[in-house]
C-alpha cells in the first residue's frame, strides 16, 4: 500500500532513559532484573542507554514530528528529577513536546510534587502507576482530584478486569481526561481473552473523559503480526471513535519484539481505508490536542 508522503505521527507513548544518570533509577529495566510484567527480556534495555537521539534516529524515516514521554525512572528518589531532566533533553532535541511524569497520588505531599513538576513547562500529565484497586481507593482519588485543579491529564494503566472501577472513576471525576494506556495491555490472544477485553473496553467507552491510546500491542509477543493486532486496534476505535483513539508506539520497549517502521506501518494499513482527515486525527491531531502541544 502507498502511503501519503506528507503523513506526520505524534508518537504519544515513547521512554527515554540514561542508566548513567545520578539521580534516576530504571526499575524494571535493569541488566540483572526480570520485568515483573514481561520478564527477562527487558534486561537488554537496561544494558544500554535510549536517548532522544536514538529515538529520533528510529521515528524520523516514519514522518514522527513530535513525541509524548510517559514515566520511564521508575523508584527513583525524586520524580521530579526524570522531568527536569526531560524538559533539559526538550531544549536540547526539541523532544519530548510533552511529559507524563510520576506522581504517587495516594501521598499527602502529592499536591506539593505536582508543583514542582510544573516549574518545567512541557510537563502535562501524572501517571500513577499503581496496583490492586487502587482506582476506588479513598486517598488515590482524594489525589487525582489534584488534576484537574492544575488541568493535568490522567495516564491510567488498567486492563480489562478494572475497567468497572476505571468507568467510575471516569464518572467521578468528569472534567479529568482519561488516557489508557496500551489499549488495556490485553495479555493474550485467545478468543476468550480478547472476548472479556471488549466487554471490558466496552464499559468504559462511553465516558467521554476516556481517551484510548493504541500502542503496545506486541509487547511480549514474539509472533505479533498486522493480522493478529488488527482486531484490538479496529475495536479500540469502533468502540471510542476517531475521535477519542490515539496512536503511539511504546517505544523502546516494544523494540525487543519489533522495529519501528513495522509498528507503524501495521497502523496505517489496518487504517488505509480512512478519510485522510481521521488519518490526522488518530495519528496526529488527537494526541496534539490532548496534550496541548
Amino acid at each position: 500500500m502507498s502511503f501519503n508522503k506528507d503523513f506526520k505521527f505524534v508518537d504519544a507513548h515513547v521512554h527515554f532513559y540514561d542508566m548513567q544518570h545520578p539521580t534516576l533509577y530504571y526499575g524494571h529495566w535493569q541488566p540483572n532484573e526480570d520485568h515483573p510484567f514481561l520478564g527477562a527480556q527487558t534486561r537488554v534495555l537496561g544494558s544500554r542507554n535510549y536517548l532522544a537521539e536514538d529515538f529520533i534516529r528510529d521515528s524520523q524515516p516514519h514522518g514522527v514530528t513530535k513525541a509524548i514521554h510517559v514515566q520511564a525512572a521508575i523508584g527513583s528518589k525524586d520524580p521530579v528529577e526524570e522531568t527536569k531532566w526531560l524538559q533539559e533533553v526538550y531544549q536540547n532535541t526539541g523532544l519530548p513536546n510533552a511529559i507524563v511524569g510520576h506522581v504517587d497520588l495516594r501521598d499527602s505531599k502529592a499536591e506539593a510534587v505536582i508543583e514542582h513538576h510544573l516549574n518545567y513547562p512541557n510537563f502535562k500529565g501524572v501517571r500513577d502507576f499503581s496496583h490492586g484497586e487502587y482506582l476506588i481507593d479513598d486517598h488515590f482519588r482524594r489525589g487525582y482530584s489534584l488534576l484537574e485543579k492544575f488541568d493535568l491529564i490522567s495516564s491510567i494503566s488498567a486492563q480489562w478486569q478494572d475497567m468497572e472501577n476505571l468507568a467510575d472513576l471516569a464518572k467521578t471525576f468528569p472534567n479529568t481526561k482519561i488516557v489508557l494506556d496500551h489499549a488495556g495491555f490485553p495479555e493474550e490472544r485467545t478468543t476468550e481473552y480478547f472476548n472479556n477485553w471488549k466487554t471490558g473496553m466496552k464499559k468504559i467507552s462511553d465516558w467521554p473523559n476516556i481517551y484510548c491510546k493504541i500502542s503496545g500491542l506486541g509487547m511480549g509477543d514474539n509472533r505479533w503480526t498486522e493480522d493478529s493486532i488488527r482486531p484490538y486496534v479496529e475495536t479500540c476505535i469502533e468502540l471510542f471513535g476517531v475521535d477519542r483513539s490515539l496512536f503511539a508506539t511504546n517505544w523502546p520497549i516494544d523494540s525487543l519484539w519489533s522495529d519501528y517502521g513495522s509498528v507503524v506501518r501495521a497502523y496505517r494499513n489496518i487504517t488505509g481505508s480512512f478519510s485522510q482527515s481521521e488519518v490526522a486525527k488518530l495519528f496526529r491531531i488527537n494526541a496534539e490536542s490532548i496534550y496541548q502541544i
